[in-house]
């Protein structure tokens, strides 16, 4: 067992992500060569939040590799309100071999791994979607090589557009963000991303202009405008991002074989419209598969398996 965490993309060096990314394409290749690899082991999976692909994909994955799925509800740990994160850590650490979180506040998987040995994931906190990411380059990388690849992601700056950032530019993407003013990626993921990036030519832009950041791009990605724990945004945000619907029209002027990714779940009509989500180069449903695969290949890395 490895003392590895993965609250962040870039916890993981340039090519030990590679390495994830092409054990991900192995396992889906071939499930039944990693089939038992992880028996007698048990893995908490601890949802702050609601969730349908991250539970799933999570638990089938586990199940898949002979590893035990113990599923943690919010309401039950009560985690900082019925009991300290620091305690849950170090009890939850003496009955699991890894530790998954879902979580409002990334502070909290911190403390986490601060006091838990086993390996701790974040399946999603307010900074990150580290696990989204390793699919989201599964997916393009089963497109086209990841290399000089432009992505243009349209609308929020959230968690998913921090992810999409470091991985890209540590996989040698050109990244292009279009957000409304005010509602960019967070300055620290901009300046690490490309820091990451500069090693191997990846490059990240945050821009304001949906329609500069999708011409002639590779893959165009997009998100809610409204996330979880920000519903009394919602309002102000769809006039606020109106122009960054991922139109037919938009779509239309990225590259010829530019393919569409969405993380799901998609509010159709809103960030974007229902003929990108059904067009023939959307890939949105071979994303939301390979959130499984690429969580086989984590849990085999974390696990030095």
């Amino acid at each position: 067992m490895t003392d590895l965490d993965f609250l962040s993309v870039a916890d993981l060096e340039i090519q030990a992500l590679r390495d994830v990314l092409d054990r991900a394409a192995a396992v889906k290749k071939a499930p039944r060569a990693v089939r038992g690899r992880l028996d007698d082991m048990k893995v908490g999976l601890f949802f702050e939040k609601p969730s349908t692909r991250t539970r799933v994909s999570s638990e089938v994955a586990i199940e898949d590799l002979g590893a035990h799925p113990v599923v943690l509800k919010a309401d039950e740990v009560g985690l900082g309100k019925r009991e300290a994160v620091e305690d849950v850590a170090r009890v939850l650490d003496r009955y699991l071999d890894v530790l998954a979180f879902r979580v409002f506040h990334h502070s909290d998987l911190e403390v986490l791994a601060d006091y838990a040995a086993a390996p701790v994931i974040n399946l999603l906190s307010d900074l990150e979607h580290p696990c989204q990411a390793l699919a989201d380059l599964m997916t393009i990388a089963e497109h086209r090589p990841l290399q000089d690849t432009v992505l243009a992601y349209v609308g929020d700056g959230n968690n998913v557009a921090h992810s999409l950032m470091l991985a890209g530019a540590m996989t040698g993407m050109q990244i292009r963000v279009a957000t409304p003013e005010g509602y960019g990626p967070h300055d620290d993921f901009v300046r690490l991303a490309r820091r990451l990036g500069s090693a191997g030519g990846g490059t990240v832009e945050a821009l304001h202009d949906p329609a500069a950041a999708v011409k002639d791009a590779d893959v165009v990605y997009t998100d809610v405008w409204a996330s979880m724990g920000q519903e009394s945004e919602t309002a102000t945000r769809h006039e606020l991002f109106a122009d960054f619907q991922v139109s037919l029209s938009l779509f239309d002027t990225a590259a010829s074989d530019a393919i569409f990714l969405h993380c799901l779940p998609a509010h159709r009509g809103e960030e974007v419209v229902h003929a990108v989500m059904e067009h023939d180069r959307s890939r949105v449903f071979d994303q939301a598969e390979n959130r499984m695969h690429a969580f086989k290949a984590l849990l085999l890395y974390l696990t030095a398996l």
